[in-house]
């Protein structure tokens, strides 16, 4: 299940993320009302903005990017600075894979199917049809009348979209293994089916496919394109694999060469094959002799490379938050020329006055929040590490940076925000709280750093303490700071900074990620354990007074009066009454489209750090519900 893999992947990839190129584009959001066919009772979507890129389509003068659960236009009439021309409503799932097929993009929409866009005008592009997958749609293909769609385990969906705002399905095939993405030339579809490799299916009758043919790759098949007879392969950590499919009842290996990283797409252009390589960015690969293919040259991408698309002598990458585009004139040197930057996978969240402040992985995002339906861009500051937690004080944001410890930006002027100091910790910073002069770091590798913050350009170690576990959330008050730490909350005493000490502990059933503190009460986002709730009115002897299983893999979670706000993970926002800690009861929730890591109120709304959803925004009311969404949309009461 490559598509569950890759979403819990993206922290593990992340974690080498260190780049300097910084996007400067600055994305706006349309307003929205709903994430179409999302799941909710008592909480509403009001904004949405960002979200991860892992598809991209060139069509004339206009490229066509995925971003979370939306489809953005950009005009490339000059390529070296793409603008934002419009971009569809907030869409069912995640945008995986697209194909343009005339005034038509159609979109692999991870939860919500197959989706068909009306592009013919750019700025206004629009959702005329939909087809439910009843599963999470990985890639797409068109020929003709016939859409071409992989989604779920095994499944290849054969889609009659003559009539775009009527799409029928024809007929389809079960392929074994995990179907990710789909070709078609002639009479056959071509299928990427990740640890099975590569199947070809005979779809001169749409309505009964049958299997032509098959080969096995060494890793898992992911993407592929065809040409002059042959299919090529990004195959993961195997990289591009070249099978002859000259008789598509018989392919056979012809060649391949092993990318230093993972090969995630694949494209052709004259003599050569373009592959994105993940961390290592784009691969230019000579295959004019398919049986030896070698490497001619090379680019470095700021993120993660997933997929691309090619046009005359550019390369479109969609690269994690962000396209890039690359002049390909002269193979053996590709040049970046141009670029737009958005929000991508969000992850730490806070918010003050009408910004929100996001960390990406990439940096530090500030998002102009003053509107929530109409969310905007108003500044980005790139840090070198994986920016994953973020805490505000006093006109400054305070970031931790992964493997580069702590960052210290000024955002007194949110639109011009300034990088003005770091204290890199031993190990990988998850978060970070402030409290007055000390920032409290939760270093995954070696538990909790106390950060003297006084002077915001040097900012100085003060003390450490090695908790036994894997330190991945903070939260202080008084003189204790509590650990989220692995499989246990640990209480620290903190009134001497230079000698931190632990004064207590409770052991968690599962994996705590993250702790807010209300009164005489810890909570504690416990992963597949959902909410615990923890007495701590005596810190040495803490004790759990009540918990909620929640459906999800709760990852985050903030606090304001007498409702926690849970990230679930793959199951959204879950809203829990803890008016009695010993009966937490839900109050709301919303299915999002992302992979919820944190969230944060502020005001009457509640934001979410929505992973490759981007960030979201709600309004909850109790004892309000909301009926599910339909899976066309539709305007909520």
């Amino acid at each position: 299940m490559y598509s569950q893999i890759r979403k819990l992947s993206i922290l593990l990839l992340s974690l080498m993320w260190i780049s300097s190129a910084a996007p400067t584009g600055a994305l706006e959001a349309i307003p929205v009302e709903v994430f179409a066919g999302g799941h909710t009772q008592n909480v509403q979507l009001v904004g949405q903005i960002g979200g991860g890129s892992w598809a991209v389509a060139v069509q004339g003068s206009y490229a066509y990017l995925g971003a979370g659960p939306r489809l953005l236009v950009l005009d490339i009439t000059n390529p070296a600075q793409p603008q934002l021309s419009g971009q569809t409503a907030v869409l069912p799932g995640i945008v995986q894979d697209m194909a343009l097929a005339g005034s038509y993009a159609y979109l692999a929409d991870g939860a919500g199917g197959l989706r068909i866009i009306d592009v013919s005008i750019p700025s206004a592009p629009i959702e005329v049809g939909f087809f439910d997958a009843t599963a999470d749609a990985r890639g797409v293909a068109v020929s003709g009348s016939y859409a071409y769609l992989v989604a779920g385990a095994t499944t290849l969906f054969i889609v009659d979209v003559s009539n775009p705002a009527s799409p029928a399905q024809v007929g389809m095939y079960d392929a074994p293994g995990y179907a990710e993405e789909v070709a078609v030339a002639g009479s056959y579809a071509y299928l990427a089916v990740g640890s099975n490799g590569l199947r070809v299916i005979n779809i001169a009758n749409p309505s009964a496919p049958s299997l032509a043919g098959s080969l096995d790759t060494p890793d898992y098949a992911i993407s592929l394109a065809l040409g002059g007879g042959y299919a090529y392969i990004a195959d993961l950590s195997s990289g591009l694999r070249i099978i002859d499919v000259s008789n598509p009842a018989a392919p056979n290996e012809s060649g391949f060469y092993n990318t230093p990283w993972y090969a995630e797409g694949v494209a052709l252009g004259g003599s050569y094959a373009y592959v994105t390589d993940g961390e290592d960015g784009l691969r230019v690969i000579n295959v004019s002799n398919p049986a030896s293919p070698s490497e001619t040259g090379f680019l470095d991408t700021p993120e993660y490379a997933y997929n691309l698309a090619l046009v005359g002598s550019f390369a479109y990458i969609a690269d994690a938050n962000s396209l890039r585009v690359v002049d390909i004139s002269n193979p053996s040197t590709p040049s970046e020329t141009g670029f737009f930057g958005s929000l991508g996978i969000a992850h730490g969240l806070a918010q003050s006055g009408n910004h929100a402040y996001v960390a990406d992985f990439g940096g530090l995002h500030i998002i102009d929040s003053a509107d929530p339906d109409a969310l905007s861009e108003s500044a980005f500051v790139r840090s070198p590490g994986s920016a994953l937690g973020v805490a505000l004080g006093g006109g400054y944001a305070y970031l931790a940076d992964g493997y580069s410890g702590l960052r210290v930006v000024d955002v007194s002027n949110p639109s011009s925000p300034q990088d003005v100091g770091a204290c890199d910790t031993p190990g990988y910073a998850r978060d970070v709280a402030v409290n007055g002069d000390f920032a409290y770091v939760a270093d995954r590798d070696s538990g909790l750093r106390i950060i003297n913050v006084s002077n915001k350009g040097s900012p100085v170690e003060a003390g450490f303490f090695d908790t036994p576990g894997s330190a991945d959330g903070v939260a202080t008050a008084g003189s204790y700071a509590y650990i989220a730490d692995g499989n246990s909350l640990r209480i620290i005493n903190i009134s001497n900074p230079s000698t931190p000490s632990e004064i207590g502990f409770i052991d968690i059933p599962y994996w705590a990620y993250d702790v807010a503190l209300a009164g005489n009460y810890a909570y504690i986002a416990a992963g597949d354990s959902g909410l615990r709730i923890i007495n701590i009115a005596s810190p040495t002897v803490p004790a759990e007074v009540g918990f909620l299983d929640t459906s999800g893999d709760a990852q985050g979670l903030s606090l304001s009066g007498s409702y926690i706000y849970l990230a679930d993970g793959e199951d959204g926002l879950r809203v829990i009454d803890v008016s009695n800690p010993a009966a937490p009861a839900e109050a709301g929730f919303y299915q999002t489209a992302g992979y919820a890591y944190n969230s944060y109120p502020g005001g009457s709304f509640i934001y979410l750090a929505d992973g490759d959803g981007g960030l979201a925004i709600f309004s909850f009311q109790p004892y309000q519900v909301f009926l599910p969404a339909a899976p066309d949309g539709y305007t909520q009461p």
